[in-house]
């Protein structure tokens, strides 16, 4: 005798459930993907900045200094601290992903030490451009 024809959804059961968030476990480089994406939403909205500095330049002195007052406040610099870092986080974390089209890095102790290099490299990056700038200040 012929087996019947299972239904469409005892086929639906046999199948291997989805994994939750729940199921993994965080890793850096997973960490490391969700920095990248939001360091590259902060650098639209410091793009934002930059074009409110460059139109404030092009109008008159009084918005150039009003401009300038805030981002000399104290908010205004942990701003552009802030965008400082995300700049150069995002940007190796772009290298990190070039290394990996090329086909190198792809296994799990060089993917760590990539996304501890991207980390360190930005903190890095940002702390050597703020001490050269307020030297030359």
């Amino acid at each position: 005798m012929a087996e019947p024809n299972p239904s469409p959804l005892a086929a639906e059961a046999r199948r291997p459930l989805s994994p939750h968030l729940q199921v993994y476990r965080l890793t850096l480089t997973m960490m490391m993907s969700g920095i990248h994406r939001i360091t590259g939403m902060g650098l639209y909205l410091g793009t934002l900045l930059l074009a409110w500095w460059l139109i404030a330049a092009a109008t008159d002195a009084a918005s150039f200094e009003t401009v300038s007052w805030v981002m000399s406040s104290i908010i205004g610099r942990l701003i552009l601290l802030g965008f400082t870092w995300a700049l150069f986080t995002h940007m190796l974390g772009g290298v990190r992903h070039f290394i990996w089209d090329a086909g190198i890095g792809m296994e799990h102790p060089e993917r760590e030490y990539l996304a501890h290099m991207t980390i360190w490299g930005g903190l890095a990056l940002t702390l050597i451009v703020w001490v050269i700038a307020y030297a030359v200040r």
